[in-house]
């Protein structure tokens, strides 16, 4: 057997016996005030709640719904709002109900 392979099982083998050793040691010792007891619990516990999602993409026309004015450019990161200087001639990569799901998204409101 090679020197390297020797090695390994040796240390295996007395990690093993360490490790029983130790399981041998803990079901003697009484457990301690500081000892964690765990018990079961439905999957997922508390359950998570799932936020609602709070845009759409564009229709294929690129227009965003009436539902959700909010226009929103991944690329540049900003989102425009109805009225701005340019809210009409931005195509959307996502529509957004109002602003604060776009910032919720990451988005910034455009400048202008």
């Amino acid at each position: 057997m090679k020197k390297g392979v020797k090695r390994a099982l040796g240390a295996g083998f007395i990690g093993g016996v360490a490790y029983a050793a130790w399981r041998a040691w803990r079901a003697r010792v009484p457990a301690g005030p500081g000892d964690i007891e765990w018990t079961t619990a439905p999957f997922p516990f508390p359950p998570v709640p799932r936020p609602a999602v709070s845009w759409r993409e564009p229709g294929d026309d690129g227009a965003c719904p009436t539902t959700h004015p909010i226009k929103g450019k991944l690329t540049s990161g900003i989102y425009h709002v109805p009225g701005g200087a340019n809210y009409d001639r931005t195509q959307p990569d996502r529509c957004y109900v109002d602003e604060d799901a776009a910032l919720r998204d990451g988005l910034r409101r455009s400048k202008v």
